[in-house]
């Protein structure tokens, strides 16, 4: 199966992004290649990608390490070509693009609980910080943080700013027999009532943002909790351009939220980046 994608005009015309039984790169264990096809004056340059992954090997932990080793070899640039390209990869490597995202959640989900997922910390410990019976998780993408919690028994709402994920969400839970309730909706405009959900979280969310939207998201997401809200940052050397993200964020970030929340005593800790524990009642 191929699939095209149309880059900015400072890049080569088009990505292809091909599924192949075996890559000319003989004797090495990579699923992943670049070829690139030059502008032949009737034709414009095409990069193109081929993979060997099928629905036994797709999975987020393995997309992204392949996707991210093009990025650094300058193959791929930027955040839009390096979630496009991932997810051309996931709707190629079965003719059924529906079996597709399901293996592809099925085996993201399987790596997490067994911890061979680098974010697997970082979701048991945001588990182990819920407290009530329901939790909202903001800014969600695909939903493995929620997914994990209503397979623990919560009642779970994501929220996600983009539709087609929302809508991805949705149609893959039924099918992983997970109850939760996804919807379209900006973190600086949460579509919740006051006080109406136990605990929210903000994981690995507020480096996506402008540090004035980064204490909006706060503001909402306290707003919205009855109990408590749960910040994750990752502690990065330079931001992840290809992840989306805008800044650098360390511990004087997250005890500067909690001074603009009214609780500069609210718990701040490390374990796989920065964590902040804000109570919805206020000052602490």
């Amino acid at each position: 199966m191929t699939a095209m994608i149309t880059r900015s005009p400072l890049s080569p015309a088009a990505i292809q992004v091909r599924r192949v039984v075996e890559l000319p790169t003989n004797g090495t264990d990579e699923r992943v290649c670049v070829i690139g096809l030059p502008d032949d004056g009737v034709h414009p340059s095409v990069t193109e990608i081929l993979h060997t992954h099928d629905q036994s090997s797709i999975s987020d932990g393995a997309l992204v390490a392949d996707v991210g080793r093009l990025i650094e070899t300058g193959a791929l640039s930027g955040q839009a070509e390096f979630e496009e390209v991932l997810t051309r990869i996931v709707t190629t490597a079965h003719p059924d693009v529906d079996a597709a995202w399901t293996a592809f959640y099925r085996n993201s989900l399987t790596e997490l609980v067994s911890g061979t997922s680098d974010f697997a910390p970082v979701h048991r410990r945001a588990r182990s910080l819920i407290t009530g019976s329901s939790v909202l998780e903001v800014g969600s993408c695909f939903g493995f943080f929620a997914l994990q919690c209503a397979e623990a028994g919560f009642d779970v709402t994501a929220c996600d700013i983009t539709p087609g994920t929302v809508e991805l969400l949705n149609r893959v839970a039924p099918r992983l027999d997970r109850d939760i309730d996804a919807v379209v909706g900006d973190a600086l405009d949460l579509p919740f009532e006051d006080r109406s959900i136990d605990t929210v979280t903000l994981i690995h969310l507020l480096e996506h943002l402008r540090p004035v939207d980064a204490l909006r998201a706060v503001d909402e997401a306290l707003r919205v909790a009855r109990h408590r809200v749960v910040v994750a940052v990752p502690f990065e050397d330079e931001p992840s351009e290809h992840y989306g993200h805008l800044v650098r964020l360390t511990d004087a970030d997250l005890h500067g939220w909690a001074r603009y929340a009214g609780q500069p005593d609210a718990e701040v800790f490390s374990d796989h980046g920065g964590w902040l524990i804000l109570s919805a009642g206020g000052a602490s």
